[in-house]
């Protein structure tokens, strides 16, 4: 078994079709948003011939460079839609809870091209969520870097959202074992919400007081017999750690004092989509009280 080439690609490509619309679910709830904030468009994805896309992103329009900033990301890989919506709850019902003390800086949905066609690629079979680094082969990681970069020494926090589906058995971890020319061995998906922690930075009180928050409204995954989820040791309830910067992950990106990748199921029978858009928008306050307070 080979990896894929470029005629490889080229074909996985051609197999990826439009579900949703980027513009009609993200770029319309930010317009709506725009009292509230600055709306910033810090690049464009030309994917012709599936089309452009703006990177957009919502400035807290009572900016003062005498506060620190927190960065909220969504949808780094597109299909995690939680990561989306939930960013985009969280600007709509939080804005006010933060003004005079923390500059928001946050961006729905990093993926629009996977966000359209449900996958956690872009359209050169890469993964931007391995990309956070300066030989990055995302464009999608790299314009989020652009972004960032006159803002770092300046951050306090940044929570990443993401999700873990069903599909991420079924489609997206054959899909990479055949692009890496390996063999597909079977996962185990946790039945929850769970955190990652930077192995680097180890902040428990932090993902502690998240796990908190989220628990009254969707349940947490408990670790497997060996005491781990996605086989990392579990250091507290719901909440794993990886070395985030070497893996070049989206929670390295700031270099904030607190950061954290949430993750959530919202095919588990004993949660709703809509439940998981509540647990991401409670984990993005609940951390950002957190980390003021700290």
């Amino acid at each position: 078994m080979s990896p894929w080439g470029s005629a490889e690609r080229a074909e996985w490509r051609g197999t990826q079709k439009k579900l949703r619309s980027y513009s009609d679910d993200v770029l319309s709830a930010v317009r709506r948003l725009e009292p509230a904030y600055e709306v910033v468009t810090y690049g464009t994805l030309d994917y012709a011939p599936d089309g452009s896309y703006p990177l957009v992103a919502l400035r807290s329009r009572r900016w003062s460079d005498a506060l620190p900033v927190a960065l909220v990301t969504g949808g780094v890989h597109g299909y995690e839609t939680s990561g989306v919506h939930g960013a985009l709850r969280f600007a709509e019902r939080q804005a006010s809870a933060f003004a005079g003390r923390l500059n928001l800086l946050i961006v729905p949905c990093v993926s629009p091209w996977g966000y359209e066609r449900i996958h956690r690629w872009n359209p050169d079979a890469v993964d931007p969520n391995r990309s956070f680094k300066p030989d990055g082969a995302a464009a999608e990681a790299l314009r989020l870097m652009e972004l960032v970069a006159p803002y770092r020494g300046r951050f306090l926090a940044h929570l990443d959202l993401h999700e873990t589906t069903d599909t991420d058995e079924t489609v997206f971890r054959p899909a990479l074992a055949a692009r890496d020319g390996k063999t597909f061995v079977p996962g185990v998906i946790p039945d929850g919400f769970y955190l990652v922690g930077d192995a680097d930075n180890r902040q428990l009180g932090f993902q502690q007081a998240i796990i908190a928050a989220v628990e009254p409204i969707t349940h947490i995954a408990e670790p497997d017999a060996q005491g781990r989820l996605i086989g990392e040791p579990v250091l507290s309830r719901g909440v794993i750690e990886y070395p985030v910067r070497s893996l070049g992950l989206c929670a390295s990106l700031t270099g904030a004092r607190f950061t954290t990748t949430t993750e959530v199921y919202p095919d588990s029978p004993r949660t709703t989509p809509e439940r998981c858009n509540e647990a991401q928008e409670a984990a993005v306050r609940a951390g950002l009280e957190y980390a003021l307070k700290a």
